[in-house]
């Protein structure tokens, strides 16, 4: 198999939305397919809509923050030897987090579409904290799902939310975590869909949300394919993109430039959580072989039993701790274009030990596995290799996790 030239991922599905025939789709209760295709519509016209695009990019600069900057961490790379590493940092974003580009464009569409109400899942607080902050922008009124666990572990996060004038709705079912708050999301989207818009807080979900998120954060690869040129004159021989994956809005919002590149060239690193290292649980699909499932809408690898039945994940990630992944990152595993690890719930923590002891850089426990594969990888690569890091999320969001870890934090 083989990937399209010239076309974006996000495209790169055939008429029944699957990316390589498999992956993706969009597994919806008849009461949803109106809704679902009027939403498509909407979008596949907007995209093209230089006055939409104009106004998305407006926003992207004037309210997000965008660029967003590409720092070399010069301390962390001298302490580690071998490779350059390099960190773009996302959360320099309005908010803290990538989550803003996809919660602005869903805001925008919902307005478009004469929608008053928007709703949106979240785990690690980020998605809903974007979404609540959106819809203030834009002067809609916004609902906000998360698990009871995440609440609890998340607290910078909903204060914020509830301060933007958002009702966070407490999901009691289930691991009480991401998963279910989607779920919990998608249910009260079916009873009210002719009012209210739905933002999905990742690529994951029937194919049009999927497209809707790849499409907002692809403006981290815009810019950073702008600052690879600006900072090196031409593109390096060797470049290693790494990213944290969960559901994979950032990581595809990274990679998204660089997917036709040649693989010698740019390799596309993705980590997910490989949670407690005494514990048997995880939300590594890719990593760990998980088999072909379907959840939230969409077909793609999930965390299983033997049974089917969707396992429970465990990670000191809120935002990784999912049991699928996106559509289209199960395909660039097939293609091979992008390759899969994780990282220990003791292997991040250490990472942002070690990032923050030598840089001016405080990056969330979601980036902090990213940046575990970098600090592993690094020594045993040659100096003229690049390492960039999606620094996607600042960390405080996670202060209580860290006091609890550390006893004192940045």
């Amino acid at each position: 198999m083989k990937l399209k030239k010239r076309i974006p991922l996000i495209d790169q599905h055939d008429k029944n939305g699957f990316w390589g025939g498999k992956f993706g789709g969009s597994f919806i209760p008849e009461t949803l397919k109106k809704p679902v295709e009027d939403l498509t519509n909407l979008f596949e016209k907007l995209r093209k809509d230089k006055k939409f695009i104009s106004q998305r990019d407006y926003y992207f600069k004037n309210y997000i923050g965008s660029p967003t900057s590409l720092i070399k961490l010069e301390k962390l790379t001298k302490h580690l030897g071998g490779a350059q590493i390099w960190a773009k940092v996302v959360s320099e974003a309005n908010g803290g987090a990538h989550k803003i580009y996809n919660a602005t464009v869903h805001c925008l569409i919902a307005k478009r579409a004469g929608k008053k109400y928007i709703v949106g899942d979240t785990g690690a607080g980020y998605a809903g904290k974007m979404l609540s902050m959106a819809a203030k922008k834009f002067g809609l009124k916004c609902k906000i799902f998360m698990g009871l666990k995440d609440i609890k572990r998340q607290k910078p996060n909903c204060d914020a939310i509830r301060k933007n004038g958002a009702e966070i709705i407490p999901v009691y079912s289930g691991s009480q975590t991401l998963v279910d708050a989607v779920s919990e999301c998608m249910r009260y989207w079916v009873s009210n869909c002719d009012t209210t818009a739905m933002a999905v807080g990742s690529t994951v979900g029937p194919n049009i949300f999927v497209k809707i998120c790849g499409w907002s954060t692809a403006q981290i690869s815009r810019e950073l394919k702008f600052q690879i040129k600006e900072n090196f004159g031409k593109f390096p021989k060797k470049i290693k993109l790494i990213n944290c994956v969960g559901g994979g809005s950032s990581a595809y919002g990274f990679w998204s430039e660089f997917i036709d590149y040649n693989k010698k060239q740019i390799e596309l690193i993705g980590v997910e959580a490989g949670g407690p290292k005494k514990s048997k649980l995880h939300a590594a699909p890719l990593t760990f072989g998980s088999k072909l499932g379907i959840l939230h809408g969409a077909a793609s690898y999930v965390c299983q039993n033997s049974d089917g039945q969707i396992n429970e994940t465990e990670s000191i990630s809120a935002g990784l701790d999912y049991p699928g992944v996106s559509p289209m990152h199960c395909f660039l595993k097939e293609t091979k274009r992008a390759r899969y690890t994780c990282a220990s719930d003791e292997e991040a923590l250490m990472a942002y030990k070690l990032v923050t002891k030598f840089e001016k850089l405080n990056p969330s426990l979601e980036p902090s596995h990213a940046f575990a594969e970098a600090i592993k990888i690094a020594p045993r690569l040659s100096k003229d290799t690049i390492i960039i890091v999606n620094s996607c999320g600042d960390a405080k969001k996670d202060r209580d996790i860290l006091k609890k870890r550390f006893g004192k934090i940045k």
